[in-house]
């Protein structure tokens, strides 16, 4: 299942991430910013290490993980997180800790990506398409 994630996935839609921007402690003016922003997602996998690339023209980020290994993990907002990353069949959950806890549910369905943001009680969901 993990090979379903690899690609390049471009966002489609967005949907209260503002609100879960805001939620995580995110300032007004970088909410918004990043609320209208469309990144292009790029997931790659070597060997047991994946890479998680985001490119917007608000902020790039990019970061390496072991499933079920803790890293250290500094947002798109500089926020700094223990975080830990598992797969549940077609789900890639990872699991946020710091000041404000958080959860990123990604679910891929063929050449769909829906991507599940929670904080608090917030919740936040962003489509994405395959891009060839």
């Amino acid at each position: 299942m993990a090979q379903a994630f690899v690609g390049k996935w471009k966002m489609e839609s967005s949907d209260n991430f503002d609100a879960y921007m805001k939620a995580v402690g995110v300032g007004a003016i970088m909410a918004t910013l990043g609320s209208v922003a469309k990144p292009t997602v790029y997931i790659s996998i070597d060997g047991d290490t994946w890479t998680l690339k985001s490119e917007s023209t608000a902020k790039n980020t990019k970061f390496d993980f072991k499933l079920g290994v803790e890293f250290d993990e500094t947002t798109a907002d500089d926020r700094h997180m223990k975080t830990t990353i598992t797969l549940d069949g077609n789900k890639l959950v990872q699991e946020q800790k710091g000041d404000v806890p958080s959860t990123i549910l990604r679910e891929v369905n063929g050449d769909k990506m829906l991507v599940t943001c929670k904080a608090k009680d917030v919740v936040a969901t962003r489509n994405y398409t395959r891009a060839s």
